[in-house]
């Protein structure tokens, strides 16, 4: 199990045995859903401990950096991750407009440059 999770061979062919175990024992797995265990461990194959979600389910209900950045609702000074003050970078993070609108006042500041009324 290099990666955590435990495979098993099933007529010939190598599959991972939490999806055989949902497949087995609860439902076929619908298109487009993966199997998230909601008890954390990735060798785990109990029924009782397996959902089907999406993938955006799934690394939100996740414990990695990605996942408790996805889950933030404001940023670190406050305010609110909403689609008018929300922008995505070039690397595809969440930016504050708010903080970047006054990040470059204080640079013109700093620099002496003044924004003349239009």
């Amino acid at each position: 199990m290099p990666n955590g999770y435990a495979r098993i061979s099933v007529d010939g062919e190598r599959q991972y045995a939490h999806r055989v175990a949902y497949e087995a024992f609860v439902a076929p797995i619908p298109a487009g859903l993966v199997i998230d265990h909601l008890c954390r461990n990735r060798g785990c194959v109990n029924p009782d401990h397996l959902d089907a979600v999406t993938q955006r389910v799934n690394v939100l209900r996740g414990e990695s950096h990605a996942a408790a950045r996805a889950r933030q609702v404001a940023c670190i000074r406050g305010h609110r991750f909403d689609h008018a003050n929300t922008y995505r970078a070039t690397n595809g993070t969440r930016k504050c407009r708010r903080c970047r609108a006054n990040a470059r006042s204080r640079a013109r500041s700093r620099q002496g440059v003044t924004c003349a009324a239009a």
